[in-house]
Formats: structure tokens, sequence, C-alpha cells
């Protein structure tokens, strides 16, 4: 029985090349519309007259809130739906069901503490993430209003795990696409029209992910889903989500570091820099995932097929699509990465149209970058380590590069060397020291994952 499944599935027959683009491609635009979540906001902040570039770094402030909402919303989310594509896979949907009644429970119960906890601590937190009295009005105008919306960006981001859990990808997308229109629409209506400034982006965001988690708790209480929300799934389950929280832990880890790292930039370019300088760390990072974005949403389609045909002894098929994904990152992100190196002032003028902060930016960004041109052999390692079920080394490499490298060298060189300037190289020296890491732990591994089946 279990021969005619492998034959059948096209994860395992399919030519190569075209089952790489038809998988890729959804979670490559998916990515892309998140890439417009996150940085139209910025884009149009940074826009306002006269105050754009002090408004843009407070919001580039807030960031590491925005970014813990997020990772928590993965813990519930992801560490609850892949559980739940496993109990449908043992024709077990009962089981799946109890997994998404626990999820939700969870989302609800973290979006109260967050909301809350946030709330009454949101200015001591904001001076401590890098914002200075210049800058504070800016920044407890926009995560004040965001703050109340943490429900709606909970259920929408991770509901839609549960969605995707089904293989229904479209649906998944649409789900990201209509907030992510929404967004657009509303930005500048309350921002310029309505004169709202930053409390109208803050606004916009929040109606946007509203208009999503609505979205997503329809079809997952419709008659569509294959996993349905109902009532008597709705109590918490100590065993379910003790199963939940042990796989979601790697995956909240993974993004709560990133809000780790923005506060480490923050704080560091507040004290030996300045606003400005905390400005500019908003819109290289903002950069940076224009480039990586998609590019992640690649691992994220191509990831099934490395997994299936790991677990099916199909190592050629393996080595096949490795040495395909490798050459799609080895072109895209140095590509993105020379781009950006090249035309500093250009990339920096989308965010902003403050000439000393594009200045800036535009002799920032090809050090920020550099790092960039070899990191696609890091990600190219990472995907195959997860694809092949090899959590641990995974999450090994992006704790490295973020943690154990970026952290310190963000905190160490500046207080040696007195000048801001040596923040901006703590990222391409932690990029390529972790890329060299990841070849290296791959190269040693390689036998053993990718032997030869004959």
């Amino acid at each position: 029985m279990q021969e005619n499944i492998a034959v059948e599935n096209p994860l395992g027959t399919e030519k190569i090349g075209k089952l790489m683009v038809s998988l890729a491609l959804p979670s490559v635009v998916a990515q892309l519309i998140n890439v417009l979540y996150n940085v139209v906001d910025r884009i149009y902040i940074g826009h306002i007259p006269h105050v754009g570039s002090l408004a843009l770094t407070g919001l580039g402030v807030c960031a590491p809130i925005l970014m813990l909402v997020s990772a928590f919303s993965a813990f519930a989310g992801m560490g609850g739906a892949p559980l739940a594509a496993i109990a449908l896979g043992a024709d077990n949907r009962k089981e799946a069901e109890k997994i998404l009644g626990s999820s939700v429970i969870m989302l609800l119960f973290l979006s109260v503490v967050l909301t809350v906890g946030f709330q009454i601590f949101k200015t001591p937190i904001l001076y401590a993430f890098g914002a200075s009295d210049t800058l504070i009005p800016y920044s407890l105008d926009y995560i004040t209003i965001y703050l109340w919306g943490t429900i709606s960006v909970q259920l929408s981001l991770g509901l839609n795990t549960f969605i995707t859990a089904q293989g229904k990808a479209r649906t998944a997308m649409l789900s990201v696409l209509i907030g992510a229109v929404a967004n657009i629409v509303l930005d500048p209506i309350f921002i310029f029209t309505l004169n709202m400034g930053v409390k109208g982006a803050a606004l916009a965001t929040i109606i946007s992910q509203t208009i999503s988690a609505v979205w997503v708790v329809s079809f997952l209480t419709s008659k569509k889903t294959l996993l349905r929300i109902k009532r008597e799934n709705m109590h918490p389950d100590a065993r379910v989500i003790k199963k939940i929280a042990s796989l979601g832990i790697s995956p909240f880890i993974m993004q709560s570091t990133e809000s780790l790292v923005s506060i480490t930039l923050n704080s560091g370019m507040q004290r030996y820099g300045g606003d400005m300088y905390v400005g500019s760390i908003t819109v290289l990072q903002s950069v940076m995932q224009m480039i990586m974005f998609p590019i992640q949403g690649f691992s994220q389609g191509v990831q099934p097929i490395i997994s299936y045909n790991y677990g099916a002894n199909n190592m050629a098929r393996v080595r096949g699509v490795f040495k395909r994904a490798l050459c799609v990152y080895m072109t895209v992100v140095p590509i993105g990465a020379l781009l950006t190196m090249t035309m500093p002032k250009l990339f920096a003028s989308i965010f902003t149209d403050d000439p000393e902060l594009i200045a800036l930016v535009g002799k920032a960004m090809p050090i920020f970058m550099f790092g960039m041109l070899v990191f696609g052999l890091q990600m190219a390692s990472q995907m195959m380590f997860m694809g092949m079920g090899k959590a641990k080394q995974s999450l090994f490499l992006a704790l490295m590069r973020k943690v154990i490298l970026l952290v310190p060298l963000a905190i160490i060189m500046p207080s040696i060397t007195k000048s801001a300037m040596s923040i901006y190289y703590a990222e391409p020296i932690a990029d390529i020291i972790s890329a060299t890491v990841a070849v290296t732990l791959f190269m040693i591994s390689r036998k053993q994952l990718l032997y030869n089946e004959k």
C-alpha cells in the first residue's frame, strides 16, 4: 500500500523543476505580500511632512514588540498546525480538531496577557528598546493603538497555519492578501487624508489584521474546511497544550530572537549615535526584509519535497532538489545584496525623504548588506536540515547567527571603538561566520544525510 502512495504522490514522481515552481510560487507570493504588510507602514510614515524621519524611527523602536506578538502567535499556531496535519493523516479528525481548539484557547489567552502587560509597561519598555525623549511620543502613539489589535494579530497569524496544514495554500495566501490590500488602501487615508499621522498607521494596521482574522475564523468555522473550530473543543486540555508547546517552542525562539536583535541594534545606536542612527537601522532592516522574505517563501515551498523524498529514501531526488535550490539561493540573495549595495540611496528614499537619513543609510548599507553575498549558503544548509527533520541543527544555525554572534558583536564592538559605525559591521561579520559554520556542518553531515541509497 505504501508503495502505491509513493508512486502516485507528485512529491515523489513529478519533474523536480516543475514541482519546485508549483509549490514554491504560492509561498513566495505569500511572503511578498508579507513584505507589504511589514514595510508599507514604514514607507507611508517615513514620508509624513516635516516629521517623517522621527516618526519612522519611533516606529522602528516599536518593532521588537511587534516581533514578540508575532512570535507568540507562532508558538501556538506553528506548534499546533503540524500536529493537526499529522492527526488528519492518521484519519483522526477528532484529535485534529481538539488540537485546533486548544490552539485557539492559547491564542486568546496570550492575546489578553500581551495586551495588558505591554499596555501597562509600554513606556519603560520602549525606552529600554532604544527610544529617546524625542522619539517616545511617536512610539507611544503607534504602539498604544496597535496593542488593542493584538487579538486580531494572534488569530490571523496563528490560525492561518491551520489552513496551510490542510494543503489549502491559495486560501492561506488569500488570507494574507486581504489584510495587506486593506492596509495599503487605509494607510494613506488615515495618515494623510484624515491627518492622523502615526496613529492613523496603527489604526489602519489593526483594522486590516481584524479583517484577516475574521476571514480566517470564518473559513475555519465553515463547511469548506477539513478542520473546524467547534465549541466542544474550546476548553483547555493539558495533554494537547503540552504537545503544542513542545513543538511551538522552536519557531517561537527563532522569531523572538529577531526581537532581541532589534532591541540590541536600536539601543546600541541610540547610545553611540542617536536618533538618526536608530532610524537608519529601521530602514536597513526593512530593506533586508525585502530581500529575505521572498527567499524564505521559496524555502517553505521546497521543504516538503525534501521531507517527502528523504522519508521515502529517494536520495537522488533529495540531491536534485538541493542542487537546484542552492542555485536559487546563490543567485537571488547575492543579486539582491548587490542591488542594495550599489544603489543604497535609492532604496533609502523608498522609506524617507530626509536627506540626512538618506546620506547615513547610503554610507551604512554597503557595509550592512555585505554578508548577504554569501548568506545564501546558510539558508540552503538550514533548509536542508529542516527538510530532513534535523530541527536541532537548524535551530542551532539560526541561534548562532543572531544570539551567539550578532548580539554580542553589536554590544562588544562599539564598546571598544566608541563608534556607532561598529554596529553596522557586526551584521556582515555574523553573516559570514555563520555561513561558513553552516556549510562546514553540512559538509560534515552530508555523507550521512545524502547517502547513496544503492
